[in-house]
């Protein structure tokens, strides 16, 4: 079959891409996962797709090879200069498939894997991709994961359109998908400050290295729809509510000399409010909580409160204040002539001592997520999970797919209270859960 001289060029122009001397700038999120990588944990996440039938390897290889790059800002590694890191075209053979195994999300060390900082896996129906943060965020990487399984499934045989998070392969990167999209929309006139308190901490037995716990709930849409509703909110709002719930409860059932606000950090899509197709990092944190020294509260009460801050904070004002603050820091003339280790230092400093203790715990919902629809029949559902957390808590992460659900704990202590409470309260407000956990004991 002749190939179109539209698609010849496109390929040419890919491979441009690789054979040219380009580097990536990392972007305004990404600046801070490098600094805090330590031989026991790295910013690693994972996206999985469940199949219908079982995973042919060497196929699946086929893909990753043939898909990864329409990618370019994925298929690099990282490089440190003597003011900042950046990522360069990877050449080396790879990333290889694996066979899967029970303690997913380990360290990533920077040059170990041909020294790429993606980790592609398979075991039974399931695909997983693993990615480094300072390559991009989850919405980014699904973009990888779903243009890779259409491929994988076209090459068995199927017809798979692209389409909503497939891409075509053959296609020259649009250039908004190579951006830092933060500093186009960092133009607010002020840089609002940020708020910080020390927050609950879950005390936990810390799991011995390479431990990585995970509790899956599935559950069916419609009920945690109809949940959210007899609340008169939506989902996210619902289910951050309910995380805040299981740490309250939490806490009261410690030994407390007072009690500590409860807060969850919680990206939000900037792709929502400021247009941009960027497959880097486009997300900012927001931090609904209550604090329980101001008095009791009820469930109810906890629902409210996470519905009027999220009506409050969540909108193109205040987000675009946000990435100002962020932006302004990087772009000050002083801090950009500061060598690299002492920037490491203060970040990690900060990070460690101020950022780190603002939330509670981390909930992160990517919402429904849409395929062609020639490539329905082959999906029963779809996996994310936050990662080793930096500190001794539990990480959440949502996302749907039809009328699933799935939510994933993940963490690396012993101890699963949180995770009890959550699911109980999904239970008493009528929602079928089935639970999924790599855990021998709960």
């Amino acid at each position: 079959m002749k190939t179109s001289p539209q698609k010849e060029k496109s390929k040419i122009q890919i491979k441009d891409l690789f054979d040219r001397k380009v580097w990536y700038k990392l972007d305004l999120s990404a600046i801070v996962y490098p600094t805090l990588q330590r031989k026991d944990f790295s910013s690693v996440y994972r996206l999985s797709v469940l199949l219908k039938e079982p995973i042919k390897p060497d196929i699946l290889q086929q893909a990753v090879n043939m898909a990864l790059p329409r990618f370019p800002t994925y298929k690099t590694a990282i490089r440190k200069g003597l003011f900042w890191r950046y990522l360069e075209p990877n050449q080396r053979p790879g990333p290889f498939v694996q066979k899967d195994i029970r303690n997913f999300c380990m360290p990533m060390p920077f040059k170990a894997n041909n020294r790429y900082l993606l980790r592609f896996y398979y075991y039974g129906c399931r695909i997983s991709l693993e990615a480094h943060h300072s390559l991009g965020d989850g919405t980014g990487c699904m973009h990888v994961l779903n243009t890779i399984t259409a491929v994988y499934l076209r090459l068995l045989g199927h017809e798979i359109s692209d389409g909503y998070y497939v891409k075509d392969i053959e296609e020259t990167p649009h250039p908004e998908e190579l951006e830092d999209a933060y500093m186009r929309y960092a133009n607010a006139k002020v840089s609002p400050k940020r708020p910080g308190e020390k927050t609950y901490r879950v005390r936990g037995t810390k799991e011995p290295f390479y431990t990585f716990n995970v509790i899956n709930g599935i559950l069916p849409v419609q009920d945690v729809l109809k949940a959210a509703a007899s609340y008169h909110v939506s989902i996210t709002e619902y289910l951050n509510a309910v995380l805040i719930y299981a740490l309250m409860k939490k806490q009261e059932s410690e030994w407390h000399f007072r009690l500590k606000p409860v807060k969850i950090a919680m990206p939000v899509n900037l792709r929502r409010f400021f247009p941009s197709k960027t497959l880097r990092n486009f997300i900012t944190m927001v931090y609904p909580g209550i604090d329980p020294r101001l008095g009791e509260y009820t469930f109810e009460e906890i629902v409210t409160q996470v519905h009027h801050y999220m009506r409050y904070y969540i909108n193109e004002k205040f987000l675009r204040g946000d990435i100002t603050t962020n932006a302004n820091t990087q772009r000050h003339p002083l801090i950009r002539i500061v060598p690299l280790f002492i920037k490491d230092f203060v970040v990690r400093q900060f990070y460690t001592k101020v950022q780190d203790r603002n939330s509670s715990a981390g909930l992160t919902n990517m919402g429904v997520l849409k395929v062609p629809d020639d490539m329905k029949p082959f999906i029963e559902r779809f996996d994310i999970y936050m990662g080793q957390p930096f500190s001794s808590r539990t990480n959440c992460a949502i996302i749907s797919y039809e009328d699933t659900m799935t939510i994933n704990f993940a963490s690396s202590i012993v101890e699963s209270d949180v995770e009890r409470y959550f699911f109980q309260k999904l239970v008493q407000d009528g929602i079928h859960v089935l639970i999924e956990s790599n855990r021998t004991t709960s």
